[in-house]
């Protein structure tokens, strides 16, 4: 059973930056396609980033990484918004499988 596990959310004034992990179970990157999504309160889930592309309103700002030794993906954000305020999440999918983290919230104010 595939387990995901998010950290490195917090509270942070716009303009800052952070970073977000998402830690496996076990060794998965080779074989799911890995990605964070985020769901701000009253909207419905959406992609922030994959291995392969990235959400126009976070190109720029955000990276993407992995660290296969270590099970753990990262997404680096910087130039925060108070608009990227939501709960993020780590996936894995393949074929008609998908996990899903717990989320890790992540708060823009000032």
């Amino acid at each position: 059973q595939v387990q995901l596990v998010e950290s490195g959310g917090g509270l942070v004034q716009p303009g800052g930056s952070l970073r977000l992990s998402c830690t496996a179970s076990t060794t998965i990157f080779s074989r799911y396609a890995m990605g964070w999504y985020r769901q701000a309160p009253g909207k419905q889930r959406e992609l922030v980033a994959t291995f392969h592309q990235y959400a126009e309103f976070v190109k720029g700002r955000f990276t993407i990484s992995r660290d296969n030794a270590k099970n753990t993906m990262y997404l680096q954000m910087n130039n925060l918004k108070p608009e990227d305020t939501a709960v993020y999440y780590c996936n894995a999918a393949r074929q008609l499988t998908t996990h899903w983290g717990q989320g890790t919230q992540v708060t823009v104010s000032s």
